[in-house]
C-alpha cells in the first residue's frame, strides 16, 4: 500500500487528482497487469486544504447556512459533490485521508471499510489517551453520542464503484471550529463538532497524529 502526502491543496484539484486515479484503477481492475501488481497500486492519500464546504451527493443544501457574499467573506469555497454524506467543513488543521483502494484486493466490504476509517481514528486518539466511539445510524467518530454534548470529531464520507473507493476521512486535530458554525455538520442540529487540541486542551503535533493515523490505517487496511 502506497501513502502519498500531497500537502496543503485546493479542494477541487485534489477532488480532480482523486478521480484520475480512481477512474484508472476501476479501469485496469482484473487485467493480468493489475493482479500481479495489486497490492502497489492501493493508496492511501493525506492532505489539507484550505477552507472549504462541501455537500454530499444526497445531502440537503439546506444545511449550508450562509450566501455566497459571506463565504467569500470568509475565504471560503463550496462545492456539491459525488461522496455520501451531508455537509461538512474542510481546513487547516484538519487531517483529510483519501484512500483510493480496491476493497475486493483488500477482502472488505463496504461497510466493514467504513468501519475500519472509523476504527483506525478511535485508535489515533487511544494514543493520547481519549475514549471516543462510533454512534448507530451516523458515521463518523464521536463523543458523548447519546448525551447532549454530542460532538464528532472525524466525518466520513466515501464513494465506491466496483469496489474501488474515493474520498475518505476529516479528522479534526487544531482546526478553527468557529467555521462549523455556518453550516449543520453533516446534517446535525443538535451535535456539536470538536478536535483533538480542544479535548486535550493544549496544542498538538500534526505531523506526529498524521504518522499514528497512518500506522493504524496501515494496520486495519493492509490485505
Amino acid at each position: 500500500m502506497k501513502f502519498i502526502d500531497w500537502g496543503v491543496i485546493d479542494y477541487k484539484e485534489a477532488w480532480d487528482k482523486q478521480n484520475e486515479i480512481f477512474t484508472h484503477l476501476i479501469n485496469i481492475k482484473n487485467t493480468p497487469a493489475y493482479l500481479e501488481n495489486k497490492d502497489q497500486l492501493q493508496q492511501v492519500i493525506f492532505c489539507e486544504h484550505p477552507h472549504v464546504y462541501t455537500l454530499g451527493r444526497n445531502g440537503n443544501e439546506g444545511n449550508m447556512l450562509i450566501q455566497k457574499d459571506r463565504l467569500d467573506a470568509l475565504g471560503a469555497t463550496y462545492y456539491k459533490t459525488d461522496r455520501g454524506g451531508d455537509i461538512t467543513y474542510h481546513g487547516y488543521g484538519q487531517i483529510v485521508v483519501y484512500p483510493i483502494v480496491d476493497l475486493d484486493a483488500l477482502g472488505l466490504s463496504l461497510k466493514q471499510y467504513v468501519c475500519n476509517l472509523e476504527e483506525a481514528v478511535i485508535q489515533t486518539l487511544a494514543h493520547y489517551n481519549i475514549k471516543a466511539g462510533r454512534a448507530e445510524g451516523a458515521t463518523g467518530v464521536w463523543f458523548d453520542y447519546n448525551t447532549s454534548t454530542a460532538r464528532k470529531i472525524c466525518a466520513i464520507g466515501v464513494r465506491a464503484s466496483r469496489y474501488v473507493t474515493m474520498h475518505g476521512l476529516a479528522f479534526n486535530v487544531s482546526t478553527d471550529l468557529s467555521y462549523y458554525n455556518h453550516i449543520n455538520p453533516c446534517g446535525f442540529v443538535d451535535k456539536g463538532v470538536t478536535s483533538l487540541e480542544k479535548e486535550m486542551r493544549k496544542s498538538v503535533n500534526i505531523e506526529e497524529v498524521k504518522n499514528i493515523l497512518k500506522k493504524e490505517i496501515e494496520k486495519l487496511l493492509h490485505t
